[in-house]
């Protein structure tokens, strides 16, 4: 089995430290996770900042602040910014931050971008400019149907087909299992994906999106325990299990 990239998702919209005392808040806290998940195995990080009262942000100032952290302290980490909204950005603040930073990558989730359709090919324009990587986030099948109608209109520019498939969501009783990539890697568009998944059986899920080809997401965004329910002690102990794992698979 060949290795997929292993991207970080360190700590997310909606989590804290009463969460876990180990989830990143600050810059100063992403960018040592960052250095400790690179020296496990990372090899890429998706990037949530947070204001100063620990809310998700879209702050195109933090971001710059935060991506020259990152570049300074781990030159060899890709790093991929969100634009969730989170329930609490609405699509023209999500394209006004891709307008102001111009990120080489970023995640999109189309179903966010759908609350206000006529903006969608500016957004997509916008990335394809400035050069910007998009990787499309997918919770479920009406998902991939939009992104593959917005590709055969144009909206979705040529070149920008990868995905990220979400197995799983943070509510109570919706945690993922292998089981649930399967509808979803049948649904989406042609192109490189990536998964990610909730709950404690996370490991499991990207072992089996690995056999099949797909790139991977770990961490504390999505889960916070191994298979048993033990609390994790930090990201970069869930990429090293992850890591290990993958190596013994591949034995």
């Amino acid at each position: 089995m060949t290795r997929p990239l292993i991207m970080v998702a360190p700590n997310g919209a909606r989590r804290g430290k009463a969460d876990h005392p180990a989830l990143p808040v600050t810059i100063p806290e992403i960018v040592e996770t960052a250095r400790a998940c690179h020296a496990a195995g990372a090899d890429a990080l998706h990037l949530h900042v947070r204001d100063d009262d620990g809310r998700h942000s879209l702050d195109a100032g933090r971001y710059t602040e935060a991506l020259a952290e990152l570049a300074h302290a781990v030159p060899d980490l890709r790093v991929q910014i969100t634009t969730e909204s989170a329930g609490i950005f609405d699509v023209e603040a999500q394209f006004s931050c891709l307008t102001r930073l111009k990120p080489r990558w970023a995640s999109i989730s189309v179903r966010e971008i759908a609350r206000n359709e006529a903006l969608a090919p500016r957004v997509y324009a916008s990335c394809a400019d400035a050069g910007t990587e998009v990787q499309h986030i997918l919770y479920d099948a009406e998902d991939a149907a939009l992104l593959a109608r917005w590709q055969a209109q144009g909206i979705v520019r040529p070149g920008q087909d990868s995905t990220l498939l979400v197995l799983g969501r943070y509510a109570t009783g919706q945690v993922a299992t292998p089981a649930d990539l399967t509808p979803l890697l049948a649904a989406k568009p042609p192109g490189r994906w990536m998964i990610c998944a909730f709950g404690p059986a996370e490991h499991a899920c990207l072992l089996e999106a690995a056999r099949q080809g797909g790139d991977l997401r770990v961490g504390f965004e999505n889960n916070l325990t191994d298979a048993d329910g033990t609390p994790l002690r930090d990201n970069a102990d869930s990429v090293a299990r992850l890591v290990d794992e993958l190596e013994r698979t591949a034995l």
